[in-house]
Formats: C-alpha cells, structure tokens, sequence
C-alpha cells in the first residue's frame, strides 16, 4: 500500500452508512421522499444545494443534534457536504444516535453536477 492510498483511504466505517456514487446518489434521492441534508454551513448551502435538501449544518453542535432528533431515525437519511469529510463525520455522529441506514454522497457537492 503506498503511503497516498494509506493516508486518504476512507476509514472503515460501521454497516449503518454507505458511501455512494453521484449517480447512485442521484437515483436513490430521485423520487423526492427522502430524508436530504446539507451538513454545510448556511452560506455554503445558500451558494447552491441538491434540490429538496435542508440545511443541518455540522459544526453547530447541540442545534445539529436537535434538528436531526426531528428526523425520523428508521428511515433512511442521505447526507452530504462539501467534498465528504464532514459528512462521513455526521453519519457517524447520526448511527451513535440511532439512525439505522445513513448514505453519504462521494466525493460530496463539489462532484455533484446536476
């Protein structure tokens, strides 16, 4: 293993969260009646978004953690961010409250193209 593949190979993570494609992504969130979410800052998110996402953003703690217990934690939630680092930090964050199947877009918004 080369030390680039080492260093930026994505950490295991539990069987609760799957990364997906864009396009995988993109079909799974086709129909509209998911659970999307923005894990960027408001500004971020107000500078353009995935169509029918709300706005968690990560780093606002104890409002993040309330907005997603508003979720509904059996049904699947989609995450996403900016190139995929904070969202892999939410989905973890969401499985340790009890969500059961969280998905994660790779690569994040940055990849996205639609």
């Amino acid at each position: 293993m080369s030390i680039l593949s080492f260093l930026f190979k994505e950490q295991s993570l539990p069987d609760t969260i799957k990364i997906l494609d864009r396009e995988d992504y993109k079909k799974a969130i086709s129909n509209g009646k998911v659970q999307l979410v923005d894990v960027r800052t408001r500004a971020e998110f107000s500078s353009g978004h995935i169509k029918g996402a709300s706005n968690i953003d990560f780093f606002q703690g104890l409002a993040f953690e309330s907005a997603f217990s508003k979720l509904k934690k059996e049904k699947p939630v989609y995450l996403y961010c900016q190139s995929g680092n904070r969202s892999q930090k939410a989905a973890r964050r969401l499985v340790e409250m009890g969500f059961v199947e969280v998905y994660d877009l790779r690569g994040g918004y940055r990849t996205w193209s639609y």
